[in-house]
């Protein structure tokens, strides 16, 4: 999850309709329906180190896989699935146009400092988003919240979007509306992003005491959000502590949550950067679960006896392409060229879990709107050298940016996608110069800036709508892409102001073909990323969008 510009908060109405009370699901346990000793510590190694304790200041998943556990949202997705169903939020509703969503807040939910949960504390969540100022207002800072609602009550710089968030009211006690300018596909999905967690109004005025800093590329987050102690939300674990020196973050049972107990008194994220040192620790016993499973090591951990369950398929990694960063790659030819070059069945057979694919475009098939009509780029090298001959650009040199120190779950071993990208290209004549940065900040700020001429990312989608695939990279222009393209940004927000479903998935359709045409980057694959766990543990539901709930695991 990560990094768009949004051309403006006017996006679109996906369903206008009322929600209902989500319904609890635990995973599947095993045969005697029993827990063991819940006061012994789940282990989970995680891929890298949370960037806040505040997921309101986050855009990434090894974040939100920690802060999930302890912040909750108005609404959620059933376990194992897409579906929204209720959080924070027993009922919703949008009114006719979708600019005006009205949330009936469950009774009795508490804050972990002791704080009740009322609708004046959801708006006051709300209000602090709009208001912020100075470094927040950098994308670093408050991605979701310009992705999804826009800029702020006072924007400081001509590149932030108009603010579509218009104000949050209470009407009494226990119900909150939110209403907003204009439309948007990104409601109500939205309202289910951990960006968009909500927090106790006594550690909302600490939060206000101690500010972010910097701007550009040096931003220094603010310091309550780098230690436990004042974040404060309403989930079935309290963070305890970050030992950010050993990379582990620890979490506490919470004994006043308002649903089901968590089924173990102590959670700990301990990071592990190597897939091979994660899965070492899950065999020696040290960790009782890690993320982003090799392919390679699926069977064999298996037949060792660890549950290693696998998601539905909801990602797509991508060559992505800043066209302004070199006149070369403004031309079509070029852009097509790499396409032809990549050998992408050769990365799903050999990087990739059983069940990925070579991707045909910006979206899995798993999504509506995905289009069976776009332009398709097969391997072909000589092709790829003839194209490079007609665009004069035979002595092509590409700076090709890749991530260190993480795997993500569109990108299983990133180094090794990089090698035979590279081999792929240079044997059609590419010159290509190696950029490996550290994920995070320095590669995602790097991309997200345009300073790489081709690069690889991905995205695992935050709620099933075309939109937040789509919308997420071409609303508008974005240095990450660096192009202009007013056919394509007035199609999306055609698409953006469709409130009617049908009319909108063929939109995305139609956007998915023109896409495809004009190939801004090269869609590689989709793929089911696997979780391991210890055979010891019934372990949580998994989820497509890789929201899994650790209050669902116990020891057997």
């Amino acid at each position: 999850m990560r990094i768009a510009r949004p051309r403006s908060a006017r996006i679109v109405a996906a369903v206008i309709a009322a929600g209902l009370v989500a319904t609890g699901c635990a995973s599947e346990r095993d045969d005697d329906g029993g827990s063991g000793d819940d006061s012994q510590p789940f282990v989970f190694g995680a891929a890298g180190d949370p960037a806040s304790l505040d997921p309101s200041l986050a855009s990434d998943g090894e974040t939100f896989r920690v802060t999930r556990q302890a912040f909750e949202t108005l609404l959620d997705h059933e376990p194992g699935g897409t579906e929204l169903v209720g959080g924070l939020a027993e009922e919703w509703v949008g009114n006719e146009t979708g600019t005006e969503w009205t949330f009936t807040l469950r009774e009795g939910v508490t804050f972990h400092d002791g704080a009740e949960l009322t609708a004046e504390v959801v708006c006051a969540n709300f209000d602090r988003w709009y208001n912020w100022s100075g470094t927040y207002q950098n994308t670093t800072m408050s991605y979701y919240w310009q992705t999804v609602f826009g800029g702020f009550a006072e924007n400081e710089s001509p590149e932030t979007p108009e603010p579509n968030y218009v104000g949050c009211t209470a009407t009494d006690e226990l119900t909150a509306v939110i209403e907003v300018a204009e439309p948007s596909a990104n409601y109500p999905g939205g309202f289910s992003l951990q960006a968009f967690s909500i927090h106790s109004p006594d550690s909302l005025e600490a939060y206000a005491e101690d500010e972010a800093s910097g701007e550009g590329e040096n931003l220094t987050f603010p310091g309550y959000s780098q230690e436990a102690g004042t974040v404060a939300g309403t989930g079935p674990f309290q963070i305890s502590e970050w030992n950010k020196g050993n990379g582990e973050v620890s979490l506490t049972r919470f004994d006043d949550y308002w649903g089901d107990a968590a089924g173990v008194e102590e959670l700990v994220f301990r990071t592990i950067p190597e897939e091979d040192s994660r899965r070492q620790a899950l065999q020696a016993g040290d960790i009782h679960g890690y993320d982003l499973v090799a392919p390679a090591d699926v069977a064999t951990l298996a037949g060792e006896g660890f549950q290693v369950p696998t998601r539905d398929v909801f990602n797509i990694l991508y060559l992505g392409i800043t066209q302004d960063s070199d006149e070369a790659l403004q031309q079509l030819e070029v852009r097509q060229a790499l396409a032809h070059a990549m050998d992408r069945e050769n990365i799903v057979s050999t990087q990739l879990p059983e069940g990925g694919v070579v991707a045909s475009q910006f979206m899995p098939d798993t999504v509506a709107g995905f289009s069976p009509d776009v332009t398709t780029y097969d391997y072909d090298p000589e092709r790829a050298q003839q194209l490079l001959a007609e665009a004069g650009a035979e002595d092509l040199a590409v700076d090709f940016c890749y991530p260190t120190e993480v795997t993500r779950p569109y990108m299983p071993a990133p180094a090794d996608i990089y090698e035979l990208l590279k081999a792929d290209l240079e044997a059609v004549g590419i010159t290509v110069n190696p950029v490996p940065l550290k994920w995070n900040p320095d590669y995602t700020e790097t991309t997200r800036d345009g300073s790489c001429n081709i690069y690889l990312l991905g995205w695992t989608g935050d709620f099933n709508d075309g939109y937040n695939f789509l919308g997420t990279w071409f609303a508008g222009y974005s240095k990450e892409w660096g192009f202009e393209n007013e056919d394509l940004f007035a199609l999306m927000d055609q698409a953006q102001a469709e409130a009617d479903e049908a009319a909108r998935v063929a939109l995305y359709e139609q956007i998915n073909e023109m896409v495809m045409e004009f190939l801004p980057g090269v869609p590689i694959s989709s793929s089911p990323p696997s979780i391991a766990f210890s055979a010891d543990v019934n372990p949580p539901t998994v989820s497509p969008l890789t929201q899994e709930n650790f209050a669902e695991v116990s020891f057997k």
